[in-house]
C-alpha cells in the first residue's frame, strides 16, 4: 500500500473556505479518479510560526501503479484548480510513503 501525504498550510483568511472546499470537492473529485480507496484529513497539530492553520490530507493507493497513474493523468489538472482558487494562501508540500507493515491490537 502507498500513501499519498499532502500536507497544506492554510492563512486565516481563507481557511474556512478552503475547509468546507476540501471537504465537498476536492477530496470527493480525487477519490472520484479511482486511483486512491481512502483519503483522511487530519490536522497537524503544531503552531505555525508563519501563522494560519495545517492540514494533511493521506490518500491511500493499493498499488504503485495506481499512484503513478494519479501523477501521469489527474494531478496537474487537480493542483492548478486548489492554485487558481487559493493562490499563496494556501502552501502545501507532497509526501510519498510506502507502507511495509501494519500492526493493530485486538481486545479481548
Amino acid at each position: 500500500m502507498y500513501i499519498y501525504n499532502v500536507t497544506s498550510n492554510v492563512s486565516d483568511a481563507v481557511h474556512d473556505t478552503w475547509i468546507t472546499w476540501m471537504k465537498q470537492e476536492h477530496i470527493p473529485q480525487v477519490l472520484a479518479v479511482g486511483t486512491f480507496y481512502e483519503a483522511k484529513l487530519t490536522r497537524v497539530l503544531v503552531e505555525e510560526e508563519m501563522g494560519g492553520k495545517t492540514y494533511s490530507v493521506q490518500y491511500r493507493a493499493k498499488t504503485r501503479e495506481d499512484l503513478d497513474r494519479y501523477y501521469t493523468q489527474f494531478a496537474e489538472i487537480l493542483r492548478t484548480e486548489a492554485l487558481k482558487k487559493f493562490g499563496e494562501n494556501v502552501l502545501a508540500f507532497r509526501t510519498e510513503l510506502e507502507v511495509v507493515d501494519v500492526y493493530s491490537v485486538t481486545k479481548h
